[in-house]
């Protein structure tokens, strides 16, 4: 089976014997990786172990294209060397290790609607879907999965606003925080869409919502600012295409609101942190509904276990998580520098790997 047709087996919940997988690895891990397995730099390790992802397919921005200046939310400050403002107007500050970054935000001193009011928000106007469809073609033709990529809502309107501020707006000031979000969901709104007609198989969205016990903030302050928003994009691309997959990342125990999420149309679930949730009893509660994209532990298994240790595990997802094919093989986040080579080559050969 090649990897499209393994993906429609899976979000049927349709028995098969292959299963997805795939990992991400930081720069580090990367380097010594090619390094150990003698590739060239230019060599890809998702094409070299065939690891699963879904190709993206989006709005492309219009010829010559000014980006915003952001750099005036920041004449308050000496921006370091190596640092760099991305796309959202956020200034990234390399950190000491690794790929460790500082967010300084450019609303981090606003006091009112209208300074957030004025900010250049990121949006898609002017961008064309010309070239979608025809990639989402190309894409299946090579029997690979198509996917849109929409990043986050919650996280893209804090790192944006400043972590703290953002979550002081939900109870000072919640019109802060619904207009941010409002641009945002704009945006995803018609990337989502345009994605949808073009015939993508998969929306790739999601928001960092929860730490290791529980939800960063109350279920009910989610279901106000944060499930609407997501239930609005999901409504709209099932409108268009009613077999499309939604696929939703949170780190940490998201529990509380699995049910909702399911609810508002969430199909995949990614990472299913063993450490933080009972991935066996989630799996009797909602796994006739969804497919789970993770379960392999960076916090426990791949950094700390034995080579056995993570071959065992990946058998065990596949025995006890995977008996109905609603099962993709992943660590729950990308791989840190402290993970054994042998331990990712352990995962990919148990997945049934090139290693």
């Amino acid at each position: 089976m090649n990897q499209l047709e393994i993906f429609k087996a899976t979000v049927a919940h349709e028995k098969h014997d292959q299963y997805l997988f795939s990992a991400g690895f930081t720069w580090d891990l990367e380097i010594r990786l090619k390094k150990h397995l003698n590739l060239k730099d230019d060599e890809d390790l998702y094409n070299y172990f065939g690891l699963f992802y879904s190709h993206d397919v989006n709005l492309e921005p219009p010829e010559g294209l000014i980006p915003a200046d952001f750099t005036k939310y920041y004449s308050d400050m000496e921006i370091p060397e190596n640092a760099f403002i991305n796309g959202l107007g956020v200034l990234e500050v390399p950190g000491s290790l690794y790929h460790f970054t500082e967010y300084i935000s450019p609303l981090r001193n606003a006091r009112s609607l209208k300074e957030v009011e004025d900010f250049p928000f990121p949006n898609v106007d002017g961008y064309t879907d010309v070239n979608m469809r025809n990639r989402v073609e190309s894409i299946h033709a090579h029997n690979m999965v198509a996917g849109c990529n929409l990043t986050h809502m919650y996280d893209d309107s804090w790192q944006i606003r400043g972590y703290v501020p953002f979550l002081t707006d939900m109870i000072e000031n919640p019109e802060i925080c619904e207009f941010i979000l409002d641009k945002i969901t704009e945006r995803n709104l018609r990337k989502a869409t345009a994605a949808a007609k073009a015939g993508v198989d998969v929306i790739v969205s999601g928001d960092d919502v929860a730490n290791q016990r529980d939800l960063m903030f109350s279920p009910e302050l989610w279901r106000k600012f944060i499930k609407p928003r997501w239930a609005m994009v999901y409504q709209a691309v099932k409108e268009i295409k009613p077999d499309i997959q939604i696929w939703y990342h949170s780190d940490g125990n998201i529990e509380r609101i699995i049910p909702e999420l399911i609810e508002i149309g969430v199909t995949i679930l990614n990472p299913v942190q063993p450490e933080c949730l009972d991935i066996y009893d989630l799996k009797r509660k909602y796994g006739d509904k969804l497919v789970f994209d993770g379960t392999i532990g960076t916090q426990s298994t791949m950094p700390f276990g034995t080579v056995s240790d993570v071959k065992r595990a990946v058998k065990d997802r596949i025995e006890r998580l995977g008996y109905d094919g609603a099962l993709i093989l992943s660590p729950t986040h990308v791989l840190e520098p402290d993970v054994p080579i042998d331990n990712v080559l352990a995962f990919v050969e148990a997945c049934g790997g090139r290693i």
